[in-house]
């Protein structure tokens, strides 16, 4: 009894303890709420926000963290055909063969992992073999995947600046790659020792490695891997590009790369799924080819051995998009068609595409807000003379459940930047919130989540919204110092929210101060996602989905 009285009377004199701390930084509790209980808070929510939709066109695509390949054939967003160019690197400069009349190459294989969600993997302990999950794979028909020699040289420097710029590949350059491949190779995947299907399946199946070993009189696994991309290429191509090469060119990875230039892996929809193939997200830094050859012991020893030659798919990279409109794709070719921003209205519908895709421009305080004496917004100054202590401010993004209703998959992450400086936003930044299971997850204050219906039998179904807090920003527009500092915010899928850099554009934006860049991680996100806009009239059945800016505030004593 007397512990619980003690327990009890703990727990008071914590509360007043932490009530005393709130009270006394009250102004900065919004950036520390996350649920949606704000007890006596008082809300506005009848701020004006404009949004309205931006094409990006053609983006910078070289040297991307991950890259899509495949075919994809989007309900809303239509067609893409995502192809890919990599460098490659000697694993060990200058290989010798001892007698390279006398090599004879029993396999050559390229292997590109997939990503796998490895909380799942499982292994059985009674015959070795491991089950996985795949990740970022969209789809699960098959694709035409062909793999040519480049014969194209990717340069780290532009020449056209006396190289003293950085050399950069955009993502409708697919032309300048097929006008420059081995046609007299043809294609690589094609060998005459295994001729193969050109069509090609992301399926999750672990790759054995195996023999037969003769002693045993059964096959043997040598090795395993995990799910990847896996196809067998033309021995006779390396045995006259890599053992009968000319002396000099494998002596370093510079002479390497302008001798062997790279791979070229193009994509197509297949003949066997001409309307629906599928797309994957690839570490290619992570691919390898494996030559498995026998050559003789030594110069003096004609005794044969086998060896391995492995070179990684390394140095300079470009990720290709081809994109084709569809019937099912008019209504958001017409949206982007109309780029001029419908002021102060705003669009109806908001298109979010990764890629080369497209972004939404977001105004708060809009346009049609008037200005006072200082060029200021006058309701940021109402807010101001009001003396709210702002405890959070957030835009709600309502998904277009009617417009992605055939979609399978949705983005699971926006991102709201500053886009007139291509930087975060302020609450990003304060942002210290970390997922141990999912980093994709982190900065779970500042959000821009998607938030789902429910799990149904361990899916997730469909979703409903992505909430974004932006009290920190709203807060420093209240400061006298930066009351003028309302910038346009640019609102984009994102494949990585850790990623904040940039790719620049091909032709720069010049509805908003000559925008020259997008973010990086929208590049990398072959996704899209619909979301209610500004511009609908009252009375309709959307019209409580518009955006607008919520503040949830106290009014001082």
């Amino acid at each position: 009894m007397k512990f619980n009285s003690f327990f009890k009377t703990f727990l008071l004199g914590l509360f007043l303890v932490l009530f005393a701390s709130c009270d006394k930084d009250f102004n900065e509790v919004g950036t520390n709420i996350i649920g949606e209980d704000h007890y006596d808070f008082e809300v506005d929510s009848t701020k004006t926000v404009v949004a309205y939709n931006q094409p990006f066109g053609a983006v910078q695509t070289n040297n991307l963290p991950t890259n899509a390949l495949g075919y994809y054939n989007h309900p809303v967003f239509g067609k893409t055909k995502a192809s890919f160019v990599t460098q490659l690197e000697l694993i060990a400069a200058n290989p010798k063969f001892i007698n390279p009349g006398a090599v004879e190459i029993d396999s050559v294989y390229l292997y590109v992992p997939y990503f796998i969600n490895a909380r799942k993997t499982v292994k059985n302990s009674q015959t070795g073999d491991s089950t996985y999950e795949l990740d970022s794979i969209y789809g699960s028909s098959p694709i035409k995947l062909e793999v040519f020699e480049s014969k194209y040289y990717l340069r780290d420097f532009d020449a056209s600046t006396g190289l003293e710029g950085v050399q950069r590949y955009y993502s409708d350059q697919k032309p300048l790659f097929d006008n420059n491949y081995n046609t007299v190779a043809g294609r690589l995947n094609d060998s005459t020792a295994q001729i193969q299907n050109v069509n090609f399946e992301f399926k999750p199946n672990e790759i054995k490695l195996q023999y037969y070993n003769f002693e045993k009189e059964q096959t043997v696994v040598k090795q395993r891997l995990a799910p990847g991309i896996f196809v067998k290429l033309s021995r006779e191509f390396f045995m006259q590009k890599l053992v009968n090469a000319p002396a000099g060119t494998l002596t370093n990875n510079n002479t390497f790369k302008d001798y062997f230039r790279g791979l070229y892996f193009r994509v197509n929809n297949s003949d066997a799924s001409v309307e629906q193939g599928s797309l994957a997200l690839l570490d290619f830094k992570k691919g390898k080819i494996v030559m498995s050859y026998h050559d003789e012991t030594t110069a003096t020893n004609n005794e044969r051995i086998r060896r391995e030659l492995t070179i990684n798919l390394g140095g300079n990279t470009v990720n290709l998009f081809e994109t084709e409109n569809t019937s099912s794709s008019s209504s958001y070719i017409a949206a982007l068609t109309n780029n001029t921003p419908d002021t102060p209205a705003g669009d109806e519908k908001l298109y979010l595409k990764g890629q080369n895709g497209s972004m939404a421009v977001i105004e708060l305080f809009g346009p049609d807000s008037p200005l006072d004496a200082d060029d200021i917004p006058e309701e940021l100054e109402e807010i101001k003379a009001n003396k709210w202590l702002i405890n959070e401010a957030s835009l709600t993004f309502f998904i277009d459940r009617d417009a992605m209703l055939s979609s399978t998959y949705e983005p699971l992450r926006i991102y709201l930047y500053d886009l007139e400086n291509n930087v975060p936003i302020v609450d990003y930044t304060f942002d210290g919130t970390e997922n141990n299971v999912n980093p994709k997850l982190n900065k779970l204050i500042h959000g821009g989540i998607i938030e789902r219906d429910e799990v149904v039998e361990g899916v997730p179904t469909k979703g409903i919204q992505y909430k974004i807090r932006l009290t920190r920003y709203l807060m420093s527009l209240l400061a006298d110092e930066n009351a003028s500092k309302n910038v346009k915010l640019g609102l984009v899928v994102t494949e990585s929210i850790a990623a904040i850099t940039n790719a620049k554009l091909q032709t720069p934006i010049t509805n908003y101060n000559d925008i020259k860049f997008s973010p990086l991680a929208s590049v990398m996100n072959p996704l899209g996602t619909v979301l209610h806009g500004t511009n609908i009239l009252p009375n309709t059945e959307n019209y409580g989905k518009r955006l607008k800016l919520k503040i949830y505030y106290t009014k001082p004593n």
